[in-house]
């Protein structure tokens, strides 16, 4: 029987859950969590297994987003994930954000971006396998998109308008650009799925943050 995937994305304000089934979709729950998902996560993810008649026990691996994103979301979803993969004796696997959003686009380059704020994007170029050819990275976008190669190349991110004015212009303007959904949850999942068959997957214990840029606090301490 395929195996049965729990995923979580707390990672942004609109968050998702997802129950898969190998590579199938079995639900997927957006949420929308302004003021943080660790009020709402467990009472969501009792609701989703309650509607499929799944015990906790009956899943054989489960997923999170690992960033980045949030501190504060990331480490809610980490922190679940690790809670009840290791109460329930199961592997966990943790993925990246920028691979999800990458994994919705079509060519054989992808340039997964997000938005980090502070004039800055997450963003990492991955190939049609899901391997990163650029690594992930903070930085400036204009600056990093002289970093990319030219050849048959995308951009995908889950909202483009605040890249818009920043590709105005530039060799880039042109580029086809992909839209990915907000609610990663399901594509966590399936990634989950593939690394847990391919023996993969981790002690639960071994799951780390990628928060790509430093929290604010460790930023002015060395400050």
């Amino acid at each position: 029987m395929k195996p049965l995937v729990l995923a979580v994305d707390t990672t942004h304000e609109f968050g998702s859950l997802a129950l898969a089934r190998g590579e199938e979709t079995l639900e997927e729950v957006p949420l929308h969590a302004p003021g943080g998902f660790a009020q709402v996560i467990y009472g969501s993810l009792g609701q989703l297994l309650e509607c499929h008649r799944v015990g906790l026990d009956a899943i054989d691996c489960f997923a999170t987003a690992c960033g980045p994103g949030s501190f504060t979301g990331v480490r809610v979803g980490l922190a679940c994930v690790k809670g009840l993969a290791e109460a329930c004796g199961k592997p966990a696997v943790a993925v990246s954000n920028l691979e999800a959003v990458a994994s919705f686009g079509a060519a054989p380059l992808r340039a997964a971006v997000l938005d980090a704020r502070r004039g800055e994007v997450y963003a990492a170029l991955y190939d049609s396998v899901g391997h990163a050819v650029l690594p992930e990275t903070v930085a400036n976008f204009t600056a990093w998109l002289e970093k990319l190669p030219r050849g048959e190349l995308e951009l995908v991110s889950t909202d483009f308008s605040p890249f818009c004015g920043a590709l105005a212009g530039t060799p880039f303007e042109r580029l086809r650009r992909v839209t990915a959904p907000r609610a990663l949850a399901a594509t966590i999942a399936r990634i989950a799925c593939r690394r847990f068959l391919a023996g993969e997957a981790s002690d639960p214990a071994s799951l780390d943050a990628n928060y790509v840029r430093r929290a604010d606090a460790e930023l002015f301490w060395r400050d």
